[in-house]
């Protein structure tokens, strides 16, 4: 059975449910975003839908579908709900899944619990999605910290964004870290350019194959 890879990142609005679908598409496998905060726009997994090009069926449901765009914990009392932490469980599917955090790794679930915390019970393996833009090498190396302190499991880097060599290089060698590859901007976003841009990441690597 394959582990299922958790997406997070350094930060909200980098890039990372982009990363996702083409991550979920290039395995041809399943999305699952567990917790979604604002239902207004086009939700994550409808970007996923949109871009992944998988099959109807193939990206799950959430477990908590929160109306205002806030941290999960804040948009969860508003709306008088209390996220089970204990039962965020990740869905057994046949084949690969692609599970995506919201914001980075301390956003929080509830006044107790961030994703983090919940990274460490399931103990799968992560793919940290960067900025390539100025103050991405504290942010990431900061993140990179904070999971090795918790001993999870760290498959690399996916950068996202400009090519800034230098920074992306200083990343990798202070972190100690894969650089999986890098997801520019693309104009247009559509499924088949996301295809296309996916097929410079290192799957092998990114699937424990290499």
């Amino acid at each position: 059975m394959t582990k299922p890879i958790v997406v997070t990142g350094t930060d909200t609005g980098i890039g990372k449910t982009v990363f996702s679908s083409g991550l979920a598409g290039m395995l041809d496998g399943h999305y699952w975003k567990p917790v979604q905060s604002g239902l207004d726009e086009e939700t994550d997994s409808e970007v996923v839908a949109r871009l992944s090009g998988l099959p109807e069926g193939r990206v799950l449901p959430e477990a908590y579908r929160l109306k205002n765009p806030l941290s999960p914990h804040r948009s969860a009392e508003l709306d008088g709900v209390t996220i089970e932490v204990d039962g965020l469980v990740p869905p057994v599917v046949p084949g690969p899944l692609v599970i995506e955090s919201a914001g980075g790794l301390m956003v929080p679930l509830d006044r107790q619990t961030r994703f983090i915390d919940v990274f460490e019970r399931w103990q799968l393996p992560v793919i940290l999605c960067a900025r390539t833009v100025l103050g991405t090498i504290n942010h990431t190396l900061l993140s990179i910290e904070a999971l090795r302190a918790r001993s999870i499991p760290l498959i690399g880097i996916a950068f996202i964004g400009d090519e800034m060599a230098d920074s992306q290089r200083t990343i990798a060698d202070f972190g100690g870290v894969a650089e999986l590859g890098r997801l520019p901007h693309l104009d247009p976003l559509n499924a088949t350019t996301l295809r296309d841009a996916m097929a410079g990441f290192d799957l092998a690597r990114i699937t424990g194959d290499a």
